[in-house]
């Protein structure tokens, strides 16, 4: 063996580390072959949205429902005791219109009692007013008499084949008592008597312009057309027993002087002339000097609803009574 160099054997050497680097490259390569193959990473699902549920809103208390208004009147109520007289009672509740009001309510209630004078402390007036044409009308009214010892009621209905409406109890019967064979077969109603003002002599029938006057009882016409200027067109009528009949304020007049007629026949055709402020009869009775009452010469009648029609004015009186005040007129 050669010696070599410094005494070492480095050619020895040499082969031992390219030994050594040969298998260390083939180590790695092995390594590399036997690995097992990478794995795919799974895909990550998108995530996925929770939508939370609504919250539940806690119970509230529910407010308890308040009641409707009540409903609302169709008809002016005036309700008040009687202070002094009629006159002054309804001026004191309604001063713009109390005259007014006085005179339509005593009209349905003066068949039975004297309003002048037999008014007494605790009696109590109701009544319910529409307006027609611009003018009130009392749809229903009530008295309530110490006198009579009850309440008296009366209802505006118009009774089949009337030609306007009239007052009636609920029983049926009229409250507004008709003159007998008076001058009219029908009217509107009476505004105005003998006794309501000392300077008027007649008793007063609305009724519209053109209705039929009759002649209440035979007789000869004595005058017409006299004084036009306050009488406008006029007939004057006597009677076999001396009175002296005058319808005034006519629209035409259809007898002459001198000619006698019959019972029931018709002489003229109401109107509005002369001093008349609305269309009407007026009807005069005269004894000499002296004026006679129309109610107390003819004597009155109160009629009474037919069967039949007893049912309407059940339902007419149903539907207006509730309007009334609050008990102050309880029936008795």
């Amino acid at each position: 063996m050669i010696d070599p160099p410094y005494g070492k054997p480095w050619a020895l050497y040499a082969l031992l580390a390219a030994s050594l680097t040969a298998n260390a490259i083939l180590a790695v390569k092995l390594r590399g072959s036997d690995a097992p193959a990478a794995v795919a990473a799974e895909p990550v699902p998108e995530p996925v949205a929770v939508v939370a549920p609504a919250p539940v809103p806690a119970p509230t208390a529910v407010a308890a429902e308040e009641p409707p208004p009540p409903p609302v009147s169709p008809y002016r109520l005036i309700s008040a005791p009687v202070e002094h007289s009629l006159a002054r009672t309804f001026a004191t509740v309604s001063p713009d219109d109390g005259d007014v009001l006085s005179a339509l309510f005593a009209r349905v209630f003066m068949w039975d009692l004297d309003l002048n004078h037999d008014l007494q402390g605790g009696d109590h007036v109701e009544v319910l007013l529409d307006t027609q044409n611009g003018e009130p009308v009392v749809v229903a009214a009530r008295l309530k008499s110490s006198r009579l010892g009850r309440t008296l009621e009366a209802f505006r209905f118009q009774a089949p084949g009337d030609p306007f409406p009239s007052y009636w109890r609920p029983d049926g019967d009229e409250a507004v008592l008709q003159i007998v064979n008076g001058p009219l077969a029908a009217y509107d109603q009476v505004t105005s008597l003998l006794r309501d003002r000392p300077t008027h002599r007649g008793m007063d029938f609305k009724t519209p312009v053109g209705t039929d006057v009759q002649a209440p009882k035979a007789g000869t016409v004595t005058r017409i057309n006299w004084n036009v200027g306050a009488n406008g067109d006029c007939v004057e009528l006597q009677y076999a027993d001396g009175i002296l009949a005058k319808f005034l304020h006519l629209q035409s007049v259809g007898v002459r002087v001198g000619e006698r007629v019959p019972a029931g026949a018709v002489i003229a055709a109401s109107g509005n002339t002369g001093h008349s402020t609305a269309p009407h009869l007026h009807y005069q009775l005269d004894r000499g000097e002296r004026v006679i009452d129309p109610v107390d010469y003819h004597g009155t009648t109160r009629r009474k609803l037919p069967a039949e029609a007893k049912p309407a004015l059940d339902e007419q009186v149903a539907a207006v009574r509730p309007w009334f005040g609050d008990g102050q007129m309880a029936l008795r």
